[in-house]
Parts: C-alpha cells; structure tokens; sequence
C-alpha cells in the first residue's frame, strides 16, 4: 500500500513553514490540559516539590530525546502524517492503521474530553457544581468508574459547539483559534511573571512535603506519575505531522523541535513553581484547576477569579484545535485506504470532513464520563508505546544504505534512542504491574484496532 497521498496529476504540499512557524506549531500543541492540571495528581502522589519539580525534567528529556529521534524519521519520510507513516512503513499496514485508530481514541478524542472537563472544573471557580469532584451520580469505582453531572454537562456543551463549528469550514475556527492561542500564551507568561514578582507566596513551600496518597514505593510511582507527564508533553512531535511543508526539512524539523522542546520544558518547570510558591503541596493534592488555586493564594479572589476564566479560556484553545485537527487526520488515512472510507466523505456544502468531525465529537462526550485522573493516564500510556515503537524503527531503518543520520542522534548511538525507549519501556512494564485496569483498556483499543483492520477494512485497502 502507497502512503503517498499525491500523484503528478494532483497538486501537493507546498513547503513554506520555516523554523519560526514549525516551532509555534509545537509550542502551541505541547502547552495544553497537563500543565494546567496534572501536578495536583503529582503532589499526591510524589510528596515531594524537588520530586515534582524532577519529574517535569526527566520529561522534557524523553521529549528532547524523543524530538531527535522523530527528526531522523521526518527528514528520511518528509511526508506529512507523522507516526502513521513510519509505522506503516517499519512494521506494516496493519500497524499504520492502529495508530489513527489510536489516534482516533487516545490522541483525539480523549483528550478533547480532558481539557474540556479541565475547562469545567476552572470555570468551577464561579460555579462549585461544574467541578469534576461535585458530580451528581457516581456509577462503579477505579478503573472503569463512571461519573455523571455538571462538569460532563459542560464539557459536552463545549465539544458540542466547536464540533458544529467545524462543520462550517475551517477558516472561521481557524480565526478563532489565532485568538484563543494567543491568549494563552499571554496567560501563562502573565501568571509566571506577576507570580513571581507580585504574588504572596512563600518561599518556604519548598521545602514542605505533602503526606503521599499513593502507597507504592516512590519509584515506582515515578514511572507511573511519567504518564501524566508524558500527556504533557505530547505534541513534541507536531512539527513531523507537517514534515512535507517545511523548508528544507532537514535543517528545519531538528531545530524546531528542539527549540519548541526546551521552550516548553521552561515554562512547565516555571508555572510549576509558581504553583508551589503560591501554595504548599499538601494543600494541592487532587485538585484539578491547580491554577485557580495557587492564584487565589498569590493574588487573592478577585484577581484569582480572572485567571480561572483566562484559563478556562485557555483550555477552549486546546479544545478547538483538536477538534479542527483529529479529522484531518482520519481523512488523510482514509484517502490512503488506511482507515474507515467513511471519515473520507467530504460535505459538497461546506467542505469539511463532517461524519469524521461528528464520530470523534461523540466519542469525545462519551469519554467525559472518565474519571479525569484515569482518562490522563489511559492517553500517556497509550501515546507512550505507539512512540516508543516509532523511535524503535530507526533500528530497522538505519540498516538501509541510503538513510540520513542525523547528527544529533548519530552521536553516540544508540544513546538517543536508547534514552527514551529505556524511559518509555520502563514506564510501560509499571504500567502493567501498578495500574492494570488503564493499561487493559489501551490494550483492548489496539487489540480491537488491529481485529477491525483485518476484518473488516484491510478489504478496501486491497481493493
């Protein structure tokens, strides 16, 4: 089967995004729902704000590690599509079609349903009941525990309107996401800055532990804690999804995901330091909208309350991108014969993907019903193995004569790949040992993938 979605009588892809644009472009898709809401998890289960602080670093070191790696595979496959492409190509068609119907899953359409239950629970600053921890019916517990009230209601009203809006055509959401994405950033360099310079913190939250709600030893609970910071810092490999539009992509994808990755890095260790200097870890643990809490603590309750909306703003950002980019995604695959023909079907009206927008729009609602903490970790230990097979291909790959070395990864190897494939296949076998039930999900969704791929879409792949 050809990946190559282009032909001499059809136009291609033009290149035109240089380094500044391929480094907004993962700027703006790794800053989403983790930080704004994941070290309220961590100060639980860690107990510690130098192990909090050490857990967003050996992060950002599996995704610089990670973007080197995705950098050799880009500018050898300068073709867009990322992960599908270098999969397909290592391991198979089959495995090409697993990883959009993952994506479909744990790369669209849960954490649409993250950030919008993240969104609720900021705007449950001003109204208690649309907090995640205030639902009114509570079906089973653990793993496959359902929770049903305001903050689902709310999270399915927003995917609701960004999925019809993108029935409309992609120009007006994209206007709408040029604002929403600048707001963030102002957001974020605001909260830092003023923290820091205006807050009423305290200094000495550094050095006070939180007693541990976990009870597994602490390192294992790292391993298992790297899930939610692996979900943090997806979007480290964005820049590789565009690969066939950036000039001279040799030079252009290292740098900008490089660039992108150490940005990045310093923002989370900043915002996470704010966090900790306006409020001490004991007084985080299991809150969701961390950001509304360490502003009420720096700046009060008036200033607090613009943050919490600023935020929740913020979170729409993340929403409304995702909801525009997951069907292209799928329709890609489709036109590639690679995944269901139906996400393929184009409205004559308005041009855009509707049946895979109102698909992943559905399946996103469904997902808010997952206890957040699960849902989080159920998208990183999903995310986490499908990159870890694709930095496992530059094995197979470097065997052909013709392959570009990157410098970068050439230097030592295998230290690159060795680095992040130690880190994810560690995180992986904990994942099994410590949370059965997440890791049975993610399994069941690739098992099934790779059942409906065989019988029932592998037929028009043939064809």
């Amino acid at each position: 089967m050809s990946i190559v979605t282009s032909s001499q009588d059809k136009p291609g892809l033009l290149r035109q995004l240089g380094i500044v644009s391929a480094t907004a472009l993962v700027i703006s898709n790794m800053i989403g729902v983790g930080i704004f809401t994941t070290t309220g998890f961590l100060a639980g289960d860690l107990g510690s704000p130098s192990m909090v602080l050490t857990i967003w670093v050996v992060g950002a070191i599996a995704a610089l590690a990670g973007a080197f790696c995705y950098s050799e595979l880009g500018i050898n496959f300068p073709s867009s599509g990322g992960e599908y492409v270098y999969l397909t190509r290592a391991f198979g068609p089959t495995w090409g079609f697993v990883d959009g119907w993952v994506s479909f899953f744990a790369g669209f359409s849960a954490p649409i349903a993250a950030a919008a239950l993240a969104f609720s629970d900021y705007l449950g600053y001003f109204f208690p009941w649309a907090q995640s921890a205030n639902a009114a019916y509570v079906i089973g517990s653990g793993t496959f525990g359902i929770k049903l009230g305001g903050a689902q209601l709310l999270a399915c009203g927003l995917i609701a309107l960004f999925t019809l809006l993108n029935f409309f055509g992609v120009s007006r959401v994209a206007k709408i996401q040029n604002v929403l994405t600048g707001t963030k950033v102002l957001v974020v360099i605001s909260f830092v800055v003023f923290g820091f310079l205006l807050g009423k913190g305290n200094w000495q939250h550094f050095s006070m532990p939180a007693v541990r709600t976990s009870v597994s030893p602490l390192y294992l609970q790292f391993g298992i804690s790297l899930f939610f910071i692996y979900m943090s810092y997806s979007g480290w490999n964005a820049a590789t999804y565009v690969a066939e539009e950036l000039r001279q992509p040799a030079r252009t994808l290292p740098i900008a995901l490089t660039i992108g990755t150490v940005l990045v890095t310093a923002i989370y260790v900043a915002l996470n330091m704010v966090f900790i200097y306006g409020a001490p870890l004991e007084d985080m643990k299991g809150v969701v909208a961390i950001g509304s809490l360490a502003a009420k603590r720096l700046f009060g309750p008036e200033i607090a309350g613009i943050y919490s909306a600023l935020m929740a703003l913020s979170l729409v950002s993340t929403v409304n991108a995702m909801v525009t980019i997951g069907p292209r995604v799928y329709y890609a695959m489709a036109q590639n014969k690679a995944f269901f023909p139906i996400a393929a079907r184009v409205s004559r009206r308005w041009h855009t993907p509707v049946v895979a927008i109102s698909l992943q729009g559905l399946c996103a609602m469904l997902l808010t019903l997952t206890p957040f903490a699960n849902l989080l970790q159920y998208i990183g230990f999903t995310l986490n193995f499908f990159a870890v097979m694709a930095v496992s291909s530059l094995f197979i790959f470097r065997r052909r004569p013709e392959w570009q070395k990157l410098k970068v990864v050439n230097f030592a190897w295998p230290l690159m790949p060795s680095i992040f494939l130690v880190i994810g296949l560690w995180t992986t076998l904990i994942g099994f040992w410590l949370r059965p039930g997440i890791s049975a999900a993610a399994v069941l969704t690739v098992a099934t993938g790779a059942l409906i791929y065989h019988f029932r879409v592998k037929k028009f792949a043939d064809a």
